[in-house]
């Protein structure tokens, strides 16, 4: 039997999931790495270390399932979206620590764009809003901020990728410096008309093209991975994370929503082979490009879900495993007034402000450890519920069902919360690990191991179904206390 290797490297830990002919998962590993957090509002990884632990984690999924290389068909990649690389593309060693998705350093840089009236030409250009999210003004801050950098990206030294096109660099040994339509869409430099990077937007910020990666489809033969020992191994599939999720959750359909619950919460709608155009502060953004033919989609950011559940384990350290927070929480028969907003990294859409910081309201004397862990589930649901009416808002019609997928939705607390809160059913599928699955469904309608699309769709079956039970007026009390500590946390980032 042969197999799909899917290399999904996300903002904690690098995974590779091996999948057979029926979409099932064969074998698993996993392996976390370093946060570095240089200043408040910063956030780092080493790329050496990503590669490093995504090349491991490779080799150790193979040795659980007792396989060799030639067992391997082709090699998915998923990723981290956003986070920003720039290497030597002689020596393939970066020239600084990757800037995360997360990281808040050049929001001042990108206040200046929207006080030089640059924000409406940018959303017009690549669907996205002005902000530190998107890579373009992290790879302009290390041109600017990191001795002789400049000097030698302009002599065309110097290679800039997202976290797909530094994995695809190291696994052909540099002979491949290339992205995938998805990943570019994410970084303010793309122009979503012209399917190409904009030479306006390289001139705003400064940054030379010889630095860009080749932009290529999602679902195609790239290279070979000789750097781990499988130079016969075609590398055929790519997609950032959350568009990787949509098309593994078989979610091909126009006006068809996912949910992904991960680090951050990203909810996507495809919008077929529309441009659609978001006037409550979504993003526009490519889903993928298959066979020649482009897909777009809304979407909506949360940048804190799962890792609050992570602040609760580390910071508070009121639990020991990410995994317990549902027996606490569970422990309180409700969150006895208490609201978080965990605003850790600022808020995403809608309201896009990066200066907002994280804040717990309604805190009595009676107030425990379960009560705030209750809140924190629920400010998973409450803040997807935002997105979602930006989104119906947007497409003019609201959303039939949710398809959910990622780590926390094992938490059937937060996912019935979720069905209640949105009043609509929630599925969960067999398979909850739908980013790396989406990579593997990429390379392998690439190489002839699945035929179509069709033949897919048929392997999505359900878990889980959350239906909404809570009453109206419970309803609409719990948004109502949310709004008014979303709108305190805004006015105190405002003072």
């Amino acid at each position: 039997m042969r197999y799909i290797l899917s290399m999904d490297q996300g903002t904690t830990s690098s995974r590779a999931i091996l999948f057979d002919i029926s979409g099932s998962i064969a074998a698993v590993a996993q392996k976390e790495f370093k946060q570095i957090f240089p200043e408040s509002g910063w956030v780092e990884h080493d790329p050496m270390e990503i590669w490093v632990s995504q090349a491991a984690v490779a080799k150790e999924a193979m040795l659980k399932l007792g396989i060799k290389s030639d067992q391997v068909h082709a090699i998915g990649i998923t990723n981290q979206r956003e986070t920003t690389i720039v290497w030597d593309k002689q020596t393939g060693e970066p020239v600084y620590n990757a800037i995360v998705w997360q990281d808040r350093r050049t929001a001042s840089y990108c206040d200046a764009l929207k006080q030089e009236g640059k924000a409406s030409m940018i959303h017009e250009k690549t669907g996205l809003v002005v902000d530190a999210y998107f890579s373009g003004t992290k790879l302009r801050w290390i041109l600017e901020h990191v001795p002789g950098v400049r000097a030698r990206a302009e002599k065309g030294q110097l290679a800039f990728g997202t976290v797909d096109s530094w994995l695809l660099w190291k696994l052909t040994e540099g002979k491949v410096h290339a992205t995938d339509v998805s990943n570019a869409s994410r970084t303010m430099l793309f122009n979503l008309h012209t399917l190409d990077w904009d030479d306006e937007l390289l001139q705003l910020m400064n940054i030379p093209r010889s630095m860009m990666p080749k932009v290529k489809s999602n679902s195609e033969v790239y290279g070979y991975a000789a750097a781990i020992g499988m130079p016969n191994v075609p590398v055929a599939g790519m997609a950032g994370d959350q568009q990787s999720a949509l098309f593994g959750q078989m979610c091909t359909s126009e006006g068809m929503v996912k949910n992904t619950y991960g680090t951050g919460c990203f909810m996507l709608m495809n919008t077929g082979t529309r441009i659609v155009a978001s006037k409550n502060n979504l993003l526009t953004t490519v889903a993928w490009q298959l066979n020649g033919i482009t897909h777009y989609a809304l979407e909506g950011s949360v940048f804190i879900a799962g890792a609050a559940v992570q602040w609760l384990r580390d910071g508070l350290k009121i639990i020991l495993s990410s995994g317990e927070v549902q027996t606490l929480a569970t422990a309180v028969a409700d969150n006895g007034g208490v609201v978080v907003v965990p605003a850790f990294s600022g808020l995403g859409a809608p309201y896009w402000n990066p200066y907002a910081r994280g804040a717990i309201f309604g805190i009595s004397r009676g107030t425990t450890d379960a009560h705030i862990a209750r809140a924190t589930l629920e400010s998973i649901a409450l803040q997807t519920h935002d997105v979602v009416k930006s989104m119906e808002s947007d497409a003019g019609v609201p959303i039939a069902e949710l398809r959910v997928d990622g780590g926390a939705t094992v938490n059937d607390l937060m996912m019935q919360f979720q069905s209640d809160i949105l009043g609509v059913n929630v599925l969960r599928p067999e398979v909850i690990e739908t980013t790396a699955l989406g990579a593997a469904y990429l390379a392998g309608l690439a190489t002839g191991y699945w035929s179509s699309t069709t033949e897919i769709a048929s392997q999505w079956k359900v878990s889980g179904s959350f239906q909404p039970a809570m009453d109206e007026e419970h309803k609409q009390a719990f948004i109502r206390e949310w709004k008014r500590a979303v709108q305190s946390v805004l006015s105190w980032s405002n003072a």
